[in-house]
């Protein structure tokens, strides 16, 4: 029999960002305020966890649970100049 849902592990879609300027990258879990860097996707996705932890620990898991949503993404392909001339 399952626990509580505090006590499972719950799919979550994070993001995970190059940066192109200056190398590394950044992850982030949408709609919480916590962001993880590292040089790999792996150190950055690791350091987002920690920072997860670290505003669970702040602002509660309650909180935490009521901004995290899980959206279905799309893919598009748009002419993002075309847009750009209106």
């Amino acid at each position: 029999m399952l626990g509580p849902i505090e006590d499972r592990p719950m799919p979550l879609t994070i993001e995970v960002i190059p940066d192109p300027e200056f190398g590394g990258f950044t992850a982030r879990l949408p709609d919480v305020p916590a962001y993880g860097e590292g040089a790999t996707e792996e150190a950055a996705i690791a350091d987002l966890h920690e920072a997860l932890r670290g505003y669970i620990e702040t602002f509660g898991l309650d909180d935490t649970l009521a901004r995290v949503s899980n959206p279905e993404l799309r893919h598009v392909d748009w002419n993002l100049p075309e847009l750009a001339r209106g």
